[in-house]
This record gives structure tokens, sequence and C-alpha cells, in this order.
């Protein structure tokens, strides 16, 4: 399987999304397809053995629009889209401007007509129709042009869309009022009013007028919820200083290769990803990671790419450039999220899809209702025109797509990286949220604080043993392995150290290889205990120190030589100064928190205890850790055996039925399951590539503080998501009938195709305006 995301270009409604998607689908070897409108970008996922790019782009061609891959960050793609809008946005305001006259000398020509005054100040040539005919006509023929375009296009693709009402409507009552200008004997006048034959220029010019008037506000609106990724795509240095052949030499960006060595100036941004090979500084990562405190650098740290050195100068050597470079990850995480869509969607899409024909359908009936009821052609068209105008698919198609793109790009910049838009409506709904202990809750950077031997604390024995230990450990990657490690060389071991063979990690359980002839076991007392190795009887009261160091907080691992214990270790890992407060905050939120390790049981108690987490699952195996997470998927908090009520039994029953969300929070790679598993998969950023790739949300910085602002974020989105649904279906649900007339008979009121035309308009525009006040997103204090 391949996925690809492709810019999409000849868009003008909802309509033509589910057109794209659609032609795309019946691609033999595509899979899958979402095609967003807010974004006008497709995902597309296919076979490559069975089709190609090239067929999927001749797919989009053939139903009359186009499509190009989308580009990395620094290909110019954000340039060459800006520049394209600015031009879209130039002839959309030529037009209106145009329009806008014109319509304004129709509607002063047509006052007397429309009060039954005379007006002495409107030259009486205004009055006349076939003046009004030549001026409507450049506006229906020009302005309008784009619209009666894409209807032909529909018609001829036998489909349609926005533009095939706005053309039915605005044809129509251009129709009609030319022919009540050629022949108006046809029409058959009345005692009412309301219903004596006109003509509609004005009517045809102000609607044309207001509808490209709304396009223009709504593009530019949505060109706004893109600012996320423009302001990640600007944090990247345009130059690098880079040493070539003994000099510094400024380059282009594009030109660093990996390898090469780049020297950073106090106050520059850092070009690329790398790692400090001499001089040391303070660097501003926020951009980035979200952390507000500079950072320390010295020699062998890592630095991003797009973030500020603050005091010293440095030089680094470049590892990673262009599309791989951790800004470049982050850009095109958001893109994807912002193209993807989100399940609640799924109703909007299935509607629109079916929108236009039934619209078109409902204007037919009522033009044929009136006219039969009452014979008067006038009042028959006008509510069929009303009904082609006032109906608004492209409200239902941008009402989750803009919410989510602002969503995800609030997201980005609070250093929570979203991977598409089903995580971002998940998060609101997590009852429960299990959090890994090492790495998560913890700082991941443990050390030694107690070390006992057999034959007590002060024996020679205790170096030799240490020895041991660390020759072993060092070829481990786990983070107690480190600390033990780093232990020995405090303690004054000599080094090199022996050679260890065949060196053995089980998982969750310890390490063990055999140095100088020796069978060295190294970790928890239940694994050896597995292994038949006597934990109990000693001389120095072993249990005593472990009870101990575990009341207190620590990971006590146990050491033995050929098959008999000879010392213990005390390793503590200090709490993040984040984790209790988060602890708290999502507690007030209502989730259950749970903490989940693989440390013995007194330990993990004794941390939980400190954090206020009242749920834990101590001495869990990596791979039960996804077995845990299906346990808690499987609970459910609804009683059903209290209820008297049936009504009320029979909701609580598909409750039960329904399995609790669950969200895991981890780090390492023993934690990529457990992430796979749940419903939300949260990575931390400073943990592994393999956890990342495994998880729904990612953490930049690390700070557990984050989940509160990603689950407060998804909350602020689903609701304004919901308000842009209801708004949109209101609209429709209540002005189609509205503009069909069925207030006439009671009120005598029908609703001008003008006021429809603006109503039209300005619903995509509101849509679009609410889903931007998700900007103004701020994270609250609990």
């Amino acid at each position: 399987m391949k996925t690809e995301y492709l810019r999409l270009e000849g868009m003008g409604c909802a309509a033509c999304a589910s057109n794209i998607e659609q032609a795309i689908k019946s691609v033999p070897g595509v899979m899958d397809c979402n095609v967003n409108f807010g974004m006008e970008q497709a995902t597309v996922k296919y076979h490559p053995q069975r089709t190609s790019l090239e067929n999927i782009q001749q797919a989009v061609a053939d139903a009359g629009y186009t499509a190009q891959p989308l580009q990395e960050l620094g290909t110019g793609e954000d340039d060459r889209e800006k520049t394209s809008r600015q031009k879209e946005q130039q002839i959309l305001q030529r037009k209106v401007i145009v329009g806008a006259i014109i319509s304004i000398i129709l509607i002063v020509g047509s006052l007397p007509a429309m009060t039954g005054l005379h007006i002495p100040f409107i030259p009486m040539f205004l009055h006349n129709a076939w003046v009004q005919l030549v001026l409507t006509t450049p506006v229906l023929l020009w302005c309008g042009q784009s619209f009666f375009k894409g209807a032909w296009k529909s018609v001829k693709r036998r489909i349609a869309d926005m533009n095939t009402l706005i053309a039915l409507g605005t044809g129509a009552a251009y129709l009609h009022s030319l022919v009540a200008t050629v022949w108006p004997q046809l029409f058959v006048e009345t005692e009412e009013p309301a219903l004596q034959p006109d003509v509609y220029y004005e009517s045809t010019a102000i609607i044309i007028t207001l509808i490209l008037l709304g396009r223009f506000l709504e593009n530019r609106a949505r060109g706004q919820t893109s600012e996320a990724i423009r302001k990640l795509m600007g944090l990247q240095a345009k130059t690098a200083r880079v040493i070539r052949a003994g000099e510094e030499v400024d380059v282009p960006i594009a030109e660093v290769t990996v390898g090469e060595i780049i020297v950073v100036r106090p106050g520059e941004k850092i070009p690329v990803d790398g790692e400090v090979i001499e001089g040391s500084s303070t660097v501003d990562e926020a951009m980035v990671t979200g952390e507000s405190l500079p950072v320390s650098k010295h020699s062998g740290d890592e630095v991003i790419g797009a973030t500020i050195n603050k005091t010293g100068s440095f030089k680094f050597r470049a590892s990673r450039v262009g599309k791989d470079t951790v800004l470049a990850q982050i850009v095109k995480l958001v893109q994807q999220a912002q193209g993807s869509k989100a399940p609640i969607q799924r109703l909007a899409d299935r509607i629109t899809g079916w929108f236009v024909p039934t619209v078109i359908a409902i204007a037919i009936a009522t033009f044929i209702i009136w006219f039969s009821l009452i014979g008067n052609l006038t009042l028959a068209l006008m509510t069929a025109v009303g009904v082609l105008i006032i109906a608004c698919p492209c409200a239902l198609g941008l009402a989750t797509p803009t919410s989510v793109m602002v969503g995800t790009g609030k997201g980005a910049e609070n250093g929570i990286l979203i991977k598409g838009a089903d995580s971002l409506e998940l998060v609101h709904k997590i009852e429960t949220i299990v959090f890994d202990k090492t790495g998560t809750l913890t700082e991941g950077k443990p050390t030694v604080t107690n070390y006992v031997t057999v034959l007590g604390t002060a024996h020679s024995n205790e170096i030799k043993l240490l020895r041991l230990a660390a020759a072993v450990e060092r070829y481990s990657e786990h983070p107690l392995a480190e600390a033990i490690v780093n232990y020995a060389k405090a303690q004054g071991v000599d080094f090199p150290l022996p050679e260890a063979e065949k060196f053995q990690a089980i998982a969750g359980s310890g390490v063990q290889s055999i140095v100088s002839g020796r069978l060295v076991q190294i970790g928890t007392q239940r694994w050896l205990q597995e292994l038949t190795i006597d934990t109990v009887n000693f001389d120095v009261p072993l249990q005593n120190y472990q009870a101990q160091w575990e009341a207190d907080g620590k990971t006590v691992v146990w050491i033995a030589v050929d098959g008999e214990v000879q010392g213990l270790i005390g390793i503590a890992d200090t709490l993040k100064v984040s984790s209790a407060n988060a602890i708290k905050a999502l507690q007030k939120l209502g989730l259950q928190v749970v903490m989940l390790t693989g440390d013995n049981r007194k330990t993990a108690e004794a941390i939980a205890h400190d954090l206020g987490i009242d749920r834990v699952f101590a001495e869990v195996r990596p791979d039960r850790k996804a077995t845990v997470i299906q346990s808690l998927q499987a609970e459910n908090s609804h009683k059903i055996s209290n209820s008297k009520s049936l009504f009320s039994r029979k909701i609580l029953a598909r409750k039960q039925n329904r399995k609790s969300v669950v969200a895991m929070v981890g780090d390492g790679i023993n934690d990529a399951p457990a992430l796979a598993q749940a419903d939300v998969g949260i990575a931390i950023g400073t943990g592994t590539d393999v956890a990342i790739a495994a998880s729904d949300i990612t953490l930049i910085s690390g700070d557990l503080q984050a989940i509160v602002t990603a689950i407060q974020l998804s909350r602020a989105t689903m609701q304004n998501i919901r308000q842009n649904l209801f708004f949109a279906f209101i609209y429709n649900v209540a002005g189609i009938p509205i503009a069909a007339g069925i207030l006439f008979p009671f009120f005598g009121w029908l609703l001008n195709p003008i006021i429809a035309g603006a109503a039209m308009a300005f619903s995509s525009v509101s849509v679009v305006t609410n889903a931007l006040r998700l900007r103004n997103f701020q994270p609250k204090s609990i």
C-alpha cells in the first residue's frame, strides 16, 4: 500500500469534493480516498502494483479538475499555493467590484418600480428594461463566468454541484427577465402587486455579486486556517554557515548535506538538525517543543533546526537535512492531519453527495406546484429561483474540515502533533488514561542511590561485583543499565571493562551474560526466583534493604553470579515536575488515571501514591501491556441492575456494550504494542521513534501538561464542529422551505431571490469565521 497526498484545483463547492472522491475511488487499485474541501487536498491509498499516480491524476482530470502531488517543506509549495490564492483573490476582487457597481446602478434604476414612486433624481433611461438588460449581461457572462463553466462541466459529467444551482437560479431569473422584456404579452397580469410580471435583472446581478463576495471572503478566511503551517514553514532558516575547504561559507539551506560542519553564532537560527561537536550555548526551542525556558547545549547534545541560539557560539555536525529534519516532519504531520477527515464528517458527506440533485428536484416541484395552484409564472419562478439560490452544500462541506485545520494547527503551536482528524475527535471521549512510568511520569534519567552486597557495604568484593555488573549492563539500552554503568565509573571501577559473552536481554525481567567465565544475571527478584535462585536466605538482611528502598519509590535490581545472589542496587528516577499537576488536572476533567509499569509493586505503589494515582498495574511485562489495555477497554462503569426504568435499562445496556475509550501514554519501544492497542496512543516526543510511530498524538516537549491541553483542544474543536454543523443544517432545513414559499399562504411572505443569494453567500463565510475562533484557543489552568 502507498499513500499519496494531492493538491487539488478547480473545486467550487463541497459537492465537487464528493465528485472527486468518487472519481478516484473508481480507479482500480485505489483502496481508500478522502477529499478535504477546506484544505483542497486528497489523501489516496492505493496498490502501486495495480495502479499509478498518473492514473489517479487522469481520473481527477476526467472529472474536470486537476491534481498535483503535495510537495515537501522547502520546495516552494507554500509560495506557489500562496501566489495561486492571491491571484484567485485578485480576480474575484475585480469581479466583485464590477458586479457591485453595476448592481448599484440597477438597484437605483429599479427603485421606482419597486416603490411605485417617481424619484426625480433617477435618470429615466435607467428604468428601461433594455438598458438593464445591457448592464446585466456583462455581470452574467463575465462575473458569473466561473459558475456557468462549472455547471457545463457538471452537465458533461452527468453530475450536479454548487455551480449548477447558481447557474440555474441566475440563468432562470435572467431568461425570465429577457422574455418579459422582449415578449411581455406572454405574462398574465393579476390584481396582486407582488405577483405583477416584472424583470429581475437587478436580482441576477446582485445574486452573482453577493455569491462572488461570499466566495472572496470565504477564500480569504480559509487562507487563514492554514496559518499554522505557514508559521511553521517560516521558522526555517534560509541559509547556513558551513565550513568548506577550511573556510566559513554561507550557502542556501537546501545545499547543506549530512555530515557537514555548521557554525552558529548568538541570535542566529539553527539551520538543520545535528550534534554539537564544539562550544556550548543555550537554545530557545519553544517554537518547536513548546518549552519556554532555553535549553543548555554542550558537546554531544542534539540541536533542532529552526530553533534559536541564544548566548554562545558553537559548531555542530548536520545529521538530518531537508525533509528529514524535525521541523519538516512536524510540518508533514500537520499537513496530513489537516487533510484527514473526522468521523463526524461522514453524515455531512453523505448529505452533500445527494444535496444538489435533491435541491434541483425541490425547485422543480416548487415551480410546478405554485404554477398549478395559482397559474402565475412570476410566483412560480421566484420561489424556484429562491430554492436554487439559497441552498448551500458548501456550509456542510466546510463545517468539519475548517475546524480540524485550525485545531490541528493550534496543537502544533502548543507542541502537540495530532496525526489525524479521527484522533482529534476521539481525544475528547477519553475515559481512562494509562501512563507508563519510566520516562513518562519520571525524567527517564535514573541514578543509583544505594548499593549493598551479601558480604556488607564495605567489603572489597563490592567493587569486583560492580565491575561484573557494569560489564554486562553496558550492552543494554535500558535507562537502568546506563545508571549502573555511570555509577560504576563514579565508584572508581577500572576501565576498560572485561568482555561479556552471550549477552541476552529478557524483556521486563533483566539481562544476563558470561563475564570472565562467570554467569552474571541482573534483574528483578521475580525473575531470579523463576530461575530457582534463592533470594531469601542471607546473612545480610537484603529483604529489609529491598523493603525500605521500594517504600521510598526506588527500583531494586538484584545481582546474581553463578546462580547465587551477590548484591542489590537501589535506583531512583526523579518524577517530572509536571507529572503531579497533570495527573490532578486529568482527574478534575473526569478521567480515570492508571499507572502501568514493569516495576516492583511496592515501588510502583509508592510513586503512584506521590502522584495521587489510585490504580496501578505493576510487574507487567512489555508483551502483557497491550493485554492490560484491552481489559481496560472492556470495562464499563455503567450499572444496569440499579435502574428501574425499562427505557433507562435499554439505554444503559447499549452503553454497556460500548467499550471504554482508553488512552495510553508512553515513550519506549516496550510501550509500542500498548500504544497501538489503545484507542488513543500518546507518545512522548523525547522517546523512541517506534513509540512515536505507533501513537496517534506526539508531545514534542515531553511535558505531560500538554495532555491536558490536547484534551481541552479536542473538546473545543468538537464543540466548534457541532456549532458549524448545527448552523449549516438549520440554515438549509429552514431556508429551503421558506424560499419555496411555505409562508406565502399564511402571511403573504415571499423570499426575495436577492435575500436568498445574500444568505447563501454568507452561510459559508459564517461557518469558516466560526472555525477561525479556534485560533484564540488558550489552555486553561485546572
